[in-house]
């Protein structure tokens, strides 16, 4: 994992963390006194110290632990207290079907009560560091240790290393000798995410190493191929429900997983 630490004026009990791998991301902190919106993935909400509030639309307000949030679903979460996590999780991703069944209260739309709450506290608490690896595997199940398709390895590496370009999906399937068709199944299997979200999150990691290395925004931005600042915020947000500049208004770190 490749550490990217955004600007921070101190190392205290309101650091907020984030961890972004392909396909998913993590926050852990103080609660993010989000409003109402609904995200482009699935969101995981724990609370590590305290029970939190759940508020949806046709559903009266819940006071629990643990809820999934399903992708394009208006809610909001209130923690007046203590330390939450948000764990991200694209709804392509394996796994990621089955985490609905991992919620044993699911009589509404968004369920609540995960199966080993307790435990999932208790293991984060205990090793904060491994929490999110943890977490990921506790969830969508073991990662397949089948070896990456080279080709589609090499695809990576040409999304990381050039996020600004706008190739195409035939263009890089021909760069490395696939159909298509053929190029984006292979891809979705490899990586675990879609071709179109990958980009999008070697886009968001280096936008997050230039911030790192004292970028604002609009250049991390544009650098990172985003078409405008306003693009970049809209993405951000459609991820963690909030914009960037909020995010990044406290003490913060960013820890990037890359797939080498």
């Amino acid at each position: 994992m490749v550490t990217v630490p955004l600007p921070e004026s101190c190392c205290d009990a309101d650091q907020a963390t984030v961890w972004l791998w392909s396909g998913h991301a993590a926050y852990e902190g103080p609660s993010l006194q989000l409003d109402v919106h609904s995200g482009s993935v699935h969101c995981f909400a724990l609370g590590l110290d305290a029970p939190f509030l759940l508020r949806s639309e046709g559903t009266a307000e819940r006071q629990v632990r643990s809820a999934l949030i399903p992708a394009r679903t208006p809610h909001q979460l209130v923690a007046d207290t203590g330390r939450m996590v948000f764990f991200y999780v694209d709804p392509s991703a394996p796994g990621a079907a089955g985490l609905d069944e991992q919620l044993t209260d699911r009589s509404t739309t968004i369920t609540v009560h995960h199966r080993d709450e307790a435990a999932l506290i208790s293991a984060w608490r205990s090793n904060p560091s491994a929490g999110p690896e943890l977490l990921r595997r506790r969830l969508l199940g073991p990662v397949d240790a089948a070896p990456v398709d080279v080709r589609v390895r090499s695809a990576m590496r040409l999304l990381r290393s050039q996020p600004a370009d706008n190739a195409s999906a035939a263009e890089i399937a021909a760069a490395v000798g696939l159909s298509t068709s053929r190029f984006l199944h292979l891809f979705s299997a490899s990586a675990g995410t879609s071709f179109r979200r990958y980009r999008m999150w070697a886009r968001m990691c280096h936008a997050a190493g230039a911030l790192g290395d004292g970028a604002d925004l609009t250049t991390a931005a544009i650098a990172a191929g985003f078409s405008s600042p306003s693009h970049f915020s809209d993405t951000f947000r459609a991820m963690f429900g909030l914009s960037a500049s909020a995010l990044l208004a406290g003490p913060t770190r960013l820890l990037i997983a890359t797939d080498e």
